[in-house]
């Protein structure tokens, strides 16, 4: 064990062994294990998978309403009352409450005159324009199956709608704030009396909404008028339904916004502190995912934690509320919910779902779940449902819910109730308590056309005993959470500095939150991601080979499960190419690969890279027995293409892709070296140095082909371009050294020069960058100060960036804004520099030789293949016909 390691270990079993406190009470799980400086674009709050995953986008909860990483609105609210004063610490004052004036197809049937045909200009949308010729039609208008209350079909690629929609208004009616609501698949635009007031380009909505400005209202008049839309459907599904509405809402009260003092994001917990009056009020996000618990990782359950505190000596007295609405289980505002009070085992929950309950019925990217149900006990306070007017009635003039109804049944999200929790305090200095939010999805996933609950349901357990679970555990759980934390925040110190273990801290809910853990019949682990925001696939292998990182790191067993579906579907012969698969399908829906391209090196490459790692670390296993075949066709395919690639997809296609690509041919190489390590750990040295040799004679042909001058091309044929060549890293990582010249060395020197602002572009055709594999690149510096050059402009990036949304990949360095992806879980590959750092020691190898430089005394180095070395990078070499480890 290194001198690193040893500090490490001893300050995570520091906070194991911390749980009491000096006075004999349990540890303050109020105090962040480090308070960190880094701003996350979007904070975690709530989050187990991608369907429960709430954020908030802002520097302060107060600023604006909680979302899904999709950046639907999620709104939870949170009130403290100190002293019949109430201050609001989550969520934004409610403003609007609307009601139909002109309801969509969710509260009402309605007709309109629809053409199919192209229409010019907007005089079609005019009062006066004939329209007689046009068909009368009932809405809505789209793509059956996909659109419960489509009664006209329109689905062709391609292809434009027109419906003009008569409204009868009084003269009340205009003097009222007025908003037009509206869902659309896809380009929609909207015109009252002949004006457009809506234009949304192409995004495919449901229950959008926006408030009419004094202009748009003056449109309207009292009698008859035209309110009218077009929508175009480029591709796949099509929908249009609209309407128009009054606000109805009421101010109930005089709410104060309370002062927030601090935010720390720490791995498994987010901690806030307010100013509430003469009260400090610490709120405590916890998801319990403890990384080697499966079990509690998988558990759908969150803890909030508070506390409050007198700050001048007095106690006060003080209530607490945290409450949200059926937003939470539906995807379009539109759908009809079902909200109830149940009692189960002396505990009384609510319990909100969706009225139709399509179970696993949708599929897709950027889309909220509307099956299952979300549950809030009465877990040391009380729960209520009730309309949210009457509940912040309630609240601010007693500190206690309005009367509960027993069962609410919501037509939309004008009907939608208050589903309040409230904790009494009572009169003190300091008190504390706790509650928790969890998801049943009743089926978490469709694999092979079977469907599953998650890992932590697979024995039968239902959610009211993992309620039960995680309420009497609370304290240990928290203490573990605590422990999980500093393990994170470590590491990345040791491995980097305060920035590096800050970033890893904001990454890792992030990560683990974008997949689904459960166990097929067959009783194999199997731990599936969503491709949030890429194209919604599940399990694609281009995203589990960056995040590898910290799963290797960390619990591997969780990296075999992301392996193990793609190794069984050729394993079953349902797909028979000669190369590895892309994805299973769209998530939640595993039934094999959707996506419209093969991408043969890269998945082959990804696949035989990991399962060699894997090999590194617990040998040639029973898990990795069953796939040896696979495996090998899998490299002899990469020994047939991979020296020189022919034009095929690859995962860094942004700006096209181009044949002769020299990262793509790195990756090959490696696979091929990866398989030779498999060959080894199987005992068959024959095949291994035969594979090996060909990984060796191919990275030497590389080289030669790659190199211009002072770094290597983006294409084997492109003069003046270059790329970063992350995929060289685990020449470093094992120690094969295939790559001579020290072109690795090369090419991270160069790199420096080639920085911007906010980090070093993907590769010289455009300024965007993927952050995940800047970490890869990094992770290869010759020491830690180069690779802090990496690093900073990253971290700056994630501090000051404006695109508020959780964290982004996908990157401009120049102007620090996104270009496109959030919440993928590729941003495991941040821990890239920890792996490298702690490989040796994770692999059983002998004790590391620590050599500055070449030492011309020693007996010389060769490395894995042979070949003498004399200027060694950290790496593994041979030396007097031993293993040594240079750093």
């Amino acid at each position: 064990m290194t001198l690193t390691r040893i500090i490490r270990a001893t300050v995570v079993t520091a906070a194991l062994l911390c749980p009491i406190g000096s006075a004999g009470q349990p540890a303050d799980f109020f105090q962040p294990y480090q308070e960190v400086s880094l701003r996350l674009p979007s904070v975690p709050l709530i989050l187990n998978d991608p369907y429960l995953s709430v954020w908030s986008p802002y520097d302060r909860l107060t600023d604006g309403t909680t979302r899904h990483w999709s950046d639907a609105e999620k709104a939870w609210d949170g009130l403290l009352r100190v002293d019949g004063t109430t201050y609001r610490w989550m969520g934004t004052e409610r403003e609007c409450l609307l009601t139909a004036i002109a309801p969509m197809t969710d509260e009402a049937t309605w007709t309109g005159r629809v053409k199919y045909t192209t229409q010019t200009g907007t005089a079609w949308a005019a009062p006066d324009f004939d329209d007689s010729g046009w068909a009368v039609e009932e809405a809505a208008w789209g793509t059956q199956g996909e659109y419960p209350r489509v009664k006209h079909v329109w689905k062709e690629t391609n292809s434009d709608i027109y419906i003009r929609r008569t409204v009868t208004l009084t003269a009340a009616d205009t003097e009222r704030e007025l908003w037009v609501m509206f869902s659309h698949d896809d380009v929609f635009e909207l015109f009252i009396n002949g004006t457009r007031v809506v234009r949304t380009g192409e995004t495919w909505l449901q229950g959008e909404r926006q408030r009419l400005t004094d202009d748009q209202r003056a449109l309207l008049h009292e009698g008859d008028n035209i309110i009218a839309a077009h929508c175009h459907n480029t591709t796949g599904g099509a929908y249009v339904d609209f309407g128009l509405y009054a606000n109805t809402w009421q101010k109930v009260g005089d709410v104060t916004t309370a002062r927030q003092t601090a935010v720390n994001v720490l791995a498994t917990n987010t901690y806030y502190t307010f100013t509430c009056g003469p009260v400090e009020l610490d709120v405590v996000f916890t998801a319990p995912m403890i990384i080697d618990d499966l079990d509690l990782l998988s558990t759908p359950i969150n803890y909030i934690s508070t506390r409050v505190r007198s700050t001048d000596g007095q106690p006060h007295a003080c209530q607490l509320l945290i409450a949200t609405t059926p937003q939470m289980v539906v995807n379009e505002m539109t759908q009809a919910t079902v909200s109830s009070l149940v009692t189960e085992g002396g505990t009384t929950y609510i319990r909100s779902g969706s009225v139709d309950q399509n179970v696993l019925g949708r599929a897709g990217d950027q889309i909220s779940i509307d099956w299952g149900y979300l549950y809030i006990p009465a877990t040391d306070g009380t729960v209520s449902i009730a309309p949210l007017s009457d509940m912040e009635n309630a609240f601010l003039t007693t500190g206690a819910l309005a009367p509960t109804q027993t069962e609410v049944i919501s037509a939309n999200e004008s009907q939608f109730p208050c589903l309040a929790y409230a904790h009494d305090f009572g009169t003190a200095s300091e008190a504390t308590s706790f509650m928790m939010v969890g998801y049943d999805e009743v089926y978490d996933i469709q694999y092979f056309r079977k469907n599953y609950k998650g890992y932590w349901a697979r024995n039968g357990k239902t959610i009211f005993q993992a309620f039960d679970e995680l309420r009497e555990g609370y304290t240990d759980i928290m203490t573990r959470c605590r422990a999980m934390d500093a393990r994170i925040y470590d590491d990345g110190l040791a491995s980097g500095n305060a920035h590096y273990a800050e970033l890893l801290s904001g990454s890792y809910r992030q990560v683990i939150a974008a997949h689904k853990l459960f166990e097929d019949s067959g009783g194999r682990l199997l731990f599936f991601s969503k491709e949030n925001n890429s194209n919604g696939c599940v399990n694609t292998v281009d995203l589990t080979y960056p995040s590898a990182p910290l799963f290797l790191l960390y619990n591997h067993e969780l990296q075999k499960a992301m392996m193990s579906s793609i190794f069984e579907y050729t394993y079953t012969g349902k797909w028979s190419k000669a190369f590895a698969a892309h994805d299973l399908g769209t998530y939640p829906h595993a039934n094999g690969q959707v996506y419209g391209g093969d991408m043969p090196l890269e998945e082959s490459g990804n696949m035989l890279i990991l399962a060699a790692t894997i090999c590194r670390i617990e040998g040639y296993s029973d898990w990795l027995k069953r796939y040896y075949r696979i495996c090998k066709r899998w490299a002899d395919y990469l020994v047939e293409y991979g020296q020189d690639p022919a034009e095929q997809l690859c995962t860094d296609d942004f700006a096209g892709h181009w044949a002769h690509n020299c990262n793509l041919s790195v990756k090959a190489i490696m696979g091929i070296a990866g398989f030779a390590e498999i060959c080894r750990q199987r005992g068959d040295e024959a095949m291994a140095a035969s594979y090996l040799q060909k990984a060796a004679d191919m990275a030497v042909q590389w080289e030669a082909d790659a190199l211009e001058s002072n770094h290597y091309r983006l294409a084997f044929d492109r003069q003046n371009t270059w790329s970063q060549k992350y995929n060289m890293v685990w020449d470093r990582m094992w120690g094969t050294n295939l790559f001579p010249n020290d072109a690795m060395l090369t090419e991270v020197r160069y790199y420096r020069s080639h920085q911007n602002t906010y980090g070093l572009p993907l590769d010289s055709r455009a300024d965007y960058t993927k952050s995940d594999w800047i970490m890869w690149t990094a992770a290869m510096a010759e020491n830690d100060r180069m690779f802090l050059q990496f690093l900073e402009p990253l971290y700056r990036y994630v501090n000051t960036t404006t695109s508020r949304v959780p964290l982004s990949d996908w990157y401009d360095t120049k102007t620090g804004r996104w270009v496109g992806f959030r919440a993928r879980s590729v941003i495991g590959g941040h821990w890239m520099k920890v792996l490298m750092d702690r490989f040796a020691e994770m692999t059983a190898l002998p004790s590391p030789l620590v050599r500055e430089s070449a030492d011309a005394e020693a007996a010389p180095l060769y490395d894995l293949t042979g070949r003498p070395v004399t200027h060694p990078t950290r790496g593994i070499y041979i030396q007097d016909g031993r293993k040594v480890f240079v750093q």
